[in-house]
């Protein structure tokens, strides 16, 4: 048996999504009467060109939309560079609460937002978007 609480709750819901229902109803009925929108081809491209635009597809076709965060970006040139043992990554742990050290020359690889590094026979997987500082000889090289 469901109870008067209960009930009210699954009235609303039905409420709200009827109201959802009849807005949409709305919104089609009015834009597809509108000259050129009642064109089904004419519709058709001008719903590809907004999806295009808001990036809800092709976000990863055009690496315009996406520009690379600078921290990757320095961190792929200390990852190349041939004096790479004299690079620190100082990156903020949650779980410790603190600012720790990783040198650069155990840095393996970048993965999309992540930096992988190999430290006493472990991956340490360490966010992009915490790292605080890349330092070159104890001096600051970049920081967030």
């Amino acid at each position: 048996m469901i109870a008067g609480e209960d009930l009210k709750k699954y009235f609303w819901y039905v409420f709200g999504i009827m109201g959802v229902v009849y807005f949409w109803a709305g919104v089609w009925d009015g834009l597809g009467n509108i000259g050129p929108l009642q064109k089904p081809w004419f519709s058709f491209i001008i719903g590809i060109l907004l999806l295009a635009l808001s990036r809800v597809i092709l976000k990863d076709a055009n690496p315009l939309w996406e520009l690379e965060k600078p921290v990757k970006t320095q961190a792929k040139k200390v990852h190349g560079h041939p004096q790479k043992h004299e690079f620190h990554f100082k990156y903020k742990d949650h779980v410790k609460d603190k600012e720790l050290l990783l040198h650069a020359q155990k840095l393996q690889r970048i993965e999309k937002e992540f930096l992988v590094f190999l430290d006493k026979g472990k991956e340490v997987f360490v966010p992009l978007h915490r790292v605080t500082e890349i330092m070159h000889k104890e001096k600051t090289h970049w920081k967030a």
